[in-house]
């Protein structure tokens, strides 16, 4: 196959194996030829099965692991928080040396909006409709914020990768804030949308602009979700219609939803600018196929794109502000990567560059031939990289899978 392969990785993995070891295992032993170092993360606790001096890792929140230019962040009322691991070196600065002498390309893969610094910079927060500020998470309509995503990308791009790999740009669902979230009654899924929409000032001066009362939606909003919890509303499980749900409020959730996805497109659009101004790529890792399988590598329902919407995603507009997408292709099932690649290329046409990440262990793909099936399937959808979800988080032996699948 022709395709370029990469693997994600931890800078946990650079310090604790050696730069040069990680390279040597990525490029010898799997047959990549680029690594994606995640140089932002939110926390996180993780299983390192071929870590040297821990297997268990509890993952420091909202931290840059490389050491940060502050100059850069003049106009950002954020201001980044280097990781405990970049004190006695810099993760990304060592890749990116081992990388260079063995002709590997290094991807920085960056959090944006995903904080979880609990108890800090809650101004530029999202807020639900009632008022309840969403503390994991920055707000994409934010001008904090987003002058916060911007100074990141110009940092990040300064520092010689080939791309930014571009996660959490969007806004966020009730789920997957913190650990341990309990929900002691059922919530169906429009509940769940309703309850996890983001009504912050940013976000109600954003739909003034665009000729909605936000004000008045988040009454409606919050009279739906206490409906529910009052147990008076029927909210069935399975896949929300995005048609269904713009219909909702007269109308004013879908004009709200529309205003959501043009605040996404245009902060990704600046981060590409900003990106491009160091000669660099910018990636958008679409996060659907996660909401869709992460956890059981068996979705169901429609194909992942049908839910980016949840997330005030426009696919279609975000092909004409990226230079690449990144789909997650976290399934078990070959005929579901199948359905995905081609509804991608359907949404995106001969936009952007189209590349898939794939899980080369449980619970997605435990044989080689799983794993060569999807890759010759990408291959036939014009996917012009595959990467590889973890390195740290795989046994070594998911390399060999990797190699095998790769190039026989």
């Amino acid at each position: 196959m022709t395709m370029g392969a990469g693997l994600f990785t931890f800078a946990y993995d650079i310090a604790d194996e050696g730069a040069e070891t990680v390279v040597a295992n990525a490029a010898d032993r799997a047959g990549a030829d680029s690594i994606l170092m995640a140089v932002t993360y939110h926390e996180g606790r993780d299983v390192f099965p071929h870590g040297r001096s821990h297997h268990l890792r509890y993952l420091e929140p909202g931290s840059t692991f490389f050491r940060p230019n502050v100059a850069l962040y003049a106009e950002s009322p954020i201001k980044p928080r280097q990781s405990a691991l970049a004190t006695a070196g810099d993760p990304l600065e060592a890749l990116l040396a081992a990388a260079s002498r063995r002709d590997v390309d290094v991807h920085a893969w960056t959090v944006f909006l995903h904080h979880d610094r609990i108890g800090e910079h809650l101004a530029y927060v999202p807020r639900n409709a009632f008022g309840d500020a969403i503390q994991t998470d920055l707000c994409a309509s934010n001008p904090g914020a987003r002058a916060w995503a911007r100074a990141l990308a110009r940092d990040v791009a300064s520092r010689g990768v080939t791309s930014i790999v571009a996660e959490a740009v969007q806004f966020f669902p009730l789920e997957h804030g913190v650990h341990h979230e309990r929900y002691f009654l059922p919530l169906g899924p429009r509940t769940r949308y309703l309850l996890g929409l983001c009504f912050c000032d940013a976000c109600l001066a954003e739909a003034r602009s665009h000729g909605v009362d936000g004000a008045r939606l988040a009454r409606w909003a919050r009279s739906e979700v206490e409906r529910a919890f009052e147990g008076d509303v029927d909210d069935p499980p399975g896949q929300l219609s995005r048609d269904e749900m713009a219909r909702m409020a007269d109308g004013d959730l879908g004009a709200y939803m529309r205003m959501r996805e043009g605040v996404v497109a245009s902060l990704i659009g600046e981060l590409r600018t900003v990106a491009s101004e160091f000669g660099v790529r910018l990636t958008y890792l679409e996060p659907s196929g996660a909401l869709k399988g992460y956890a059981t590598g068996r979705p169901t329902g429609d194909p992942s794109p049908t839910v980016a919407w949840q997330l005030g995603l426009d696919l279609a507009t975000l092909a004409s502000v990226s230079d690449d997408l990144e789909m997650l292709a976290y399934a078990a099932d070959t005929a579901w990567i199948a359905g995905d690649l081609a509804a991608y290329r359907a949404v995106l046409g001969d936009g952007p560059g189209l590349i898939a990440a794939f899980r080369p262990t449980a619970p997605d793909s435990t044989t080689v031939e799983n794993l060569r099936s999807k890759l010759e399937l990408a291959a036939r959808a014009g996917v012009h990289r595959v990467d590889f979800y973890h390195y740290g988080l795989m046994r070594l032996d998911a390399l060999d899978r990797i190699r095998l699948a790769l190039h026989g």
